[in-house]
């Protein structure tokens, strides 16, 4: 359950029809987080999707804190040279007291989010998808195509935590 669909691997190309589909993963991952936890209870919502891992709720407010940020990180990088970015600390933020509210705040920024993203995804060009900024704890240099992908593989990793954990109740 740590990995449920995988480690994220690079892509190897970036073509029109891999955008599309990293695209749409995007598009539909709000829908699929409510409905995935729609008839969860309190209990089921404070449990863990693995022995040490963050539970249900948790899950739930990380992806759009995790994809705020990625909106972000679009957004400076297409507003800036090569900008480095700032990290976040998710351990950390999962800790929060609001981390611990009902999710329903949580899904409803979720969908903005990803309305914002989606539409600025949609709107990049060949030469804005190669755009890429540097994050300072790996030292890598991201093109903006390769955020796409991660972030598409993100909503699957995460939505997989839930839905796997769901089957079990």
């Amino acid at each position: 359950m740590r990995y449920p669909v995988g480690k994220f691997v690079i892509p190897l190309t970036y073509t029109g029809e891999d955008i599309a589909q990293w695209t749409e993963i995007l598009r539909t991952l709000p829908a699929k987080v409510r409905n995935a936890v729609a008839a969860l209870n309190e209990d089921q919502l404070d449990t863990p999707y693995r022995t040490d891992g963050w539970t249900i709720r948790q899950v739930v407010h990380h992806i759009p804190d995790s994809h705020m940020n990625a909106l972000i990180r679009f957004k400076w990088t297409l507003t800036e040279d090569n900008p480095t970015i700032k990290p976040y600390k998710e351990d950390q933020w999962a800790l929060l007291s609001d981390y611990k509210m009902p999710v329903e705040p949580s899904l409803k920024l979720l969908e903005a989010i990803h309305i914002r993203m989606i539409n600025i995804i949609e709107g990049l060009g060949p030469d804005e998808l190669e755009l890429s900024f540097i994050h300072p704890d790996t030292g890598q240099t991201i093109p903006l195509k390769r955020l796409i992908a991660l972030y598409a593989w993100h909503s699957e990793h995460h939505l997989a935590h839930i839905t796997e954990t769901v089957k079990k109740f």
